[in-house]
């Protein structure tokens, strides 16, 4: 028996469910030929790229080089790495065909291979890591990846944007010596506290200890633990334990947030690998002493799934995202058809100063322009009339404001930018 995926193009009956808002504001739709995979509109795509320029801003400071893998790579990767032992009813199978290639009076036929789509990051950073020799000098190595991922969930657990089969992650992989491991966690908790603070979620941290099936000495596992609380301490973070709940092959820190719904999400995660990349990728940096070293590796990632981490906003804001977030940022509306013109200026005017703006229809009604934009969530409104044009300044309604506001179009402009620039919630 053939089971059908989920309908995930049917939102739930609640104006909070972020399929509903992402219909109603055209963010993204989803269509039963691509099943757990997202269609990104333009307006979803406006908030997808304003949280890479967000991430990637911290990571450029910090001195991540960012990467990029390919999507499919050939089996012999994943049977090194251990999934396709672990993790193969997870992942999609791609077979390539057998094919004959003229080499002059040559006849060259090339067998079938199989490769997989990637389900995570993990093994291909390695190659970059091994594409040269490393030093003791080098490291720490901060590769980032916001790369596409795929994975074979069952299709009853498949919905909306909460758990997909193509998502992309916003991951990095660290390489390592002993003695930094401590710095840099320390460093990692300080991206995770600023990136979400951005947001007003306050995130949870809890210490995953070596469980009962791992790979590597447990001194190792020890030393690693310690070193994870240690840089929790140092930094002052509360945290609490989850004894024997470490990956098999490393212990973790796991970060939760909750939102307005009072709903916990895990989201962040940071995972000290002792053996899994090191040992089978046969990694290596070059000590003081001119001596071959294995260094360690961290898992990390901050939003965990773009699509994910979108949804969790949808519903967190209700819709009416943060300004810098929202894919309209104002709109401007005539009262009637003379003042056209004078909208038409205001509208270019912020658009030059690069705000995202739009020109309401002259077919509705004022009333039912104005209920349009609070519908569309859109933060400013600039309602402009005969009075307006003479004055030469504009009516705002402000989101979440209960008065409205007479401006000068060059305050609005500047009052704009401002909380852009500023990122505020």
């Amino acid at each position: 028996m053939q089971f059908m995926p989920k309908d995930e193009s049917k939102p739930e009956n609640t104006k909070n469910d972020h399929r509903a808002i992402g219909e109603r504001l055209d963010l993204f739709s989803f269509h039963e030929v691509a099943p757990g995979a997202v269609f990104w509109h333009g307006n979803g795509m406006i908030i997808f790229r304003e949280l890479e320029k967000l991430i990637r801003e911290e990571l450029d400071a910090q001195g991540y080089q960012e990467t990029s893998t390919p999507i499919t790579v050939k089996s012999r990767v994943f049977e090194k790495s251990g999934h396709l032992k672990y993790y193969r009813e997870n992942m999609f199978e791609v077979q390539s065909d057998t094919s004959a290639v003229e080499n002059g009076s040559k006849r060259a036929v090339i067998r079938p291979e199989t490769y997989y789509l990637k389900p995570m990051n993990c093994p291909e950073s390695t190659y970059v890591y091994n594409s040269r020799v490393r030093s003791y000098k080098d490291l720490p190595l901060r590769f980032s990846e916001i790369g596409r991922l795929h994975r074979r969930e069952l299709s009853g657990v498949v919905g909306g944007l909460f758990r997909l089969k193509q998502f992309t992650m916003d991951d990095a992989h660290i390489y390592l010596r002993p003695d930094q491991i401590q710095e840099e966690v320390s460093s990692l908790l300080k991206l995770v506290t600023k990136i979400y603070a951005v947001f007003g979620f306050k995130p949870k941290f809890y210490l995953s200890t070596m469980p009962e099936k791992a790979m590597g000495e447990k001194k190792d596992w020890e030393k690693a633990e310690k070193a994870l609380e240690m840089a929790l301490r140092e930094n002052k973070v509360r945290y609490e334990a989850k004894e024997k709940d470490g990956a098999f092959y490393g212990p973790k820190i796991d970060i939760e947030i909750k939102d307005l719904l009072d709903r916990s999400w895990q989201l962040a995660t940071i995972q000290l690998d002792l053996v899994m990349l090191p040992e089978q990728f046969e990694l290596a940096y070059v000590d003081e002493t001119g001596k071959k070293q294995k260094p360690i590796v961290i898992h990390r990632a901050v939003y965990g799934s773009f699509e994910r981490f979108i949804g969790i906003l949808l519903e967190h804001f209700g819709g009416a995202l943060p300004l810098w977030l929202s894919p309209i940022q104002a709109e401007v509306i005539n009262v009637g058809a003379g003042q056209r013109k004078y909208a038409e200026k205001v509208y270019l005017e912020l658009k030059g100063a690069g705000i995202r703006t739009t020109m309401s229809s002259d077919n509705l009604t004022v009333a039912k322009k104005i209920r349009e934009a609070e519908m569309k969530k859109i933060p400013y409104v600039a309602v402009v009339g005969e009075k307006e044009e003479s004055g030469n300044f504009v009516n705002v309604r402000k989101k979440g404001v209960k008065d409205n506001l007479e401006m000068k179009i060059v305050e609005l402009v500047s009052q704009i930018k401002k909380e852009i620039e500023e990122r505020a919630v």
